[in-house]
């Protein structure tokens, strides 16, 4: 086999190590990148391309990462994880690992850990590596490995989202959940929202968002029954789609470029939380991103429109 078939063969996985190492789909692809180029360079063909690539991946995303919290931490608003509509890599005998570590409350959870610490977290959790290949992977030795992933357990634990509802009744709730919203079916939406629910958004400053989260079933359900409506309006469109493998949406303007993402934590039968992902950086893997501010300003001339 050659280096270019060993490659694209481990390239869903060495997508998806890096995703749930930094959260960003960018970041995640040029890292995949760094890592060919790496492979490719190489003088020597290593014993295990797994091996090799797995551990180059590791290390490029750890570095990545350290740049990124800086940037985080001086990001405008709540930061989200970029959307990833598909996750490329499977392994029925892990598919639980890899559906639960892919939704925007594990990766935001991943967030309180240090970078080696998530790392070692996702080789371990996640993919199942032996401690002697992310010993190799992160630098480090095994006895500090095993030391890595308690702290990492520990901070995991206390608010690690466990997604139980099957794929049917989740995909059935999302159905009646966009039904209702583009209805402004407020009552409708009442039913489906947890009493606690929050509705969050990540604009960075660049597109229109909430000032602040909304609270509660009657809040949450009144501000989407509200606010969306006018953007069915305006030719709006809403999308269906499984992302970060949670319900949600993605949302066009008349030409079809891309708004926003909608993802909802559904447990319980209920939504828990309702995620925006507004910020035109974060969606344009998805395709040609739509003016925000221009939409916005759309709305609030018709509102402003005698009935």
């Amino acid at each position: 086999m050659s280096k270019v078939e060993e490659f694209a063969e481990l390239r869903p996985l060495l997508f998806s190590i890096a995703y749930r190492i930094l959260g960003s789909v960018g970041e995640a692809e040029d890292a995949v990148q760094e890592t060919w180029l790496r492979f490719d360079g190489s003088a020597t063909r290593p014993t295990s391309a797994k091996a090799f690539l797995s551990a180059a991946v590791t290390r490029i995303s750890i570095d990545v990462l350290r740049s990124a919290r800086v940037r985080r931490e001086e990001y405008v608003g709540l930061w989200f994880p970029e959307p990833l509509l598909s996750d490329p890599y499977e392994d029925p005998a892990r598919a639980v690992e890899l559906a639960d570590s892919v939704s925007m409350a594990a990766l935001l959870l991943l967030e309180r850990l240090s970078p080696l610490e998530r790392a070692v977290f996702v080789l371990r959790e996640v993919f199942a590596f032996g401690f002697d290949e992310i010993a190799v992977a992160v630098g480090r030795s095994e006895a500090a490995c095993r030391q890595l992933l308690v702290r990492a357990r520990r901070h995991m634990e206390a608010g690690r989202p466990r997604f139980a509802a099957d794929r049917q009744e989740r995909r059935e709730l999302a159905t009646r959940f966009f039904d209702a919203l583009r209805d402004g079916d407020v009552g409708g939406l009442r039913e489906l929202l947890a009493a606690d629910v929050r509705m969050v958004g990540d604009g960075g400053g660049k597109a229109p968002q909430l000032a602040k989260a909304v609270v509660g079933a009657e809040n949450v359900a009144r501000v989407l029954g509200t606010v969306f409506p006018w953007l069915i309006r305006i030719d709006v469109s809403c999308e269906p789609h499984e992302i970060n493998g949670q319900p949600g949406a993605i949302f066009r303007d008349r030409d079809g470029k891309v708004l926003h993402v909608l993802v909802l934590d559904v447990l319980d039968g209920q939504v828990q939380t309702v995620r925006a992902v507004i910020n035109p950086d974060k969606i344009g893997h998805l395709g040609p991103v739509a003016d925000a501010w221009a939409v916005d300003r759309e709305v609030k001339r018709i509102r402003r429109q005698p009935n």
